[in-house]
């Protein structure tokens, strides 16, 4: 009965040191398992909504590679490309996400260097850039869609083309289609 005893806990404490260290990562932001530095498993993403509470935008399964759950959407028409690489607008299943939803895109976003020219004109407001995204989640033609001058443009063209390809294509139905999303960029001097 002893030699059993031993030989199971032996057996479980072999298990434990053998398997994969995993660590349960949550911030503000997201939630979900760390292996070898990597995420693993189903991540839950959040954000805050108007009154400040938190709510799970979206669910990305990293070992899978794909979208399991994001929060609902306006119900409007987006750009997508025809085969015949035409624009045209249409409803999808689901936009571009970036993986992490806005919080993580965000992060991306306030890596801006304050143009001097734009300093020395207080020169503040939103830069928008429209990022098209194949069907493999890659990002291609930035361009600037809405702009605020002073080189805030081209500094917003610059971080929008560092952000890295963790993009999740727009669907309508099963199909991944190419598409577009708008990324704002801020421009505001600190203290004002």
């Amino acid at each position: 009965m002893k030699h059993a005893f031993l030989f199971a806990l032996s057996f479980i404490l072999l298990q434990s040191f053998s398997a994969p260290a995993q660590k349960l990562r949550k911030t503000a932001a997201g939630s979900g398992l760390i292996e070898k530095g990597e995420k693993v498993g189903e991540w839950e993403y959040y954000a805050s909504t108007r009154d400040g509470s938190q709510v799970i935008v979206q669910k990305y399964d990293h070992t899978a590679g794909r979208l399991v759950f994001f929060r609902p959407f306006d119900d409007v028409l987006y750009p997508v490309q025809t085969a015949s690489g035409e624009w045209s607008r249409a409803r999808l299943t689901h936009p571009v996400f970036f993986i992490g939803a806005d919080p993580a895109l965000a992060a991306y976003t306030s890596r801006l260097s304050y143009p001097t020219a734009a300093a020395a004109k207080n020169v503040q407001g939103r830069v928008i850039v429209t990022i098209t995204v194949d069907t493999l989640g890659r990002a291609s033609n930035q361009q600037v869609l809405l702009g605020i001058g002073s080189g805030c443009d081209e500094e917003a063209l610059r971080v929008a083309r560092s952000i890295p390809d963790q993009w999740i294509p727009a669907r309508v139905g099963s199909r991944a289609v190419v598409s577009k999303v708008d990324v704002p960029f801020t421009f505001r001097m600190a203290g004002r």
